[in-house]
């Protein structure tokens, strides 16, 4: 339970360069934990600034080395009875590769419209909008 403290955290929405639709494909994380596919992030640690934190919990996650781009948007819902708020950036995969772990079972690689289907929650399909406006603006 939740005192009613704020619960800050980062994530990024990860993609690659690909030949596909787009020519890019976007990471999603299983979590075995919750069953759900997400975006990789996590919660700050200690005197952790939200964009490092950012780039750990993709190396966490997925085991892949990030360029952080755009900030794409702060979401903000509740979590375990009290508020979370998670601010996620555009990053390029620039190289590594994922071990499976207890938080992080499984990492799929899949272009824009599949990922947005395959994602659990909706808050997290708005941010593969915001990352395709971000890459191609109109």
């Amino acid at each position: 339970m939740s005192d009613g403290t704020l619960i800050r955290a980062a994530g990024c929405v990860l993609w690659r360069r690909s030949p596909g639709a787009y020519g890019l494909e976007i990471a999603l994380v299983h979590r075995p934990k919750y069953d759900d596919w997400s975006h990789p992030k996590g919660k700050l640690k200690r005197g952790e600034e939200a964009p490092a934190a950012a780039v750990r919990e993709v190396a966490e996650e997925t085991g892949m080395d990030c360029r952080l781009g755009t900030e794409l948007s702060t979401v903000y819902y509740e979590a375990n009875g009290g508020p979370k708020e998670v601010r996620y950036w555009a990053a390029e995969a620039c190289g590594g590769e994922f071990v499976p772990n207890d938080e992080v079972d499984r990492v799929l690689w899949l272009p824009p419209a599949e990922a947005r289907d395959r994602l659990t929650q909706d808050r997290d399909r708005l941010l593969v909008d915001a990352l395709m406006e971000a890459l191609y603006p109109a």
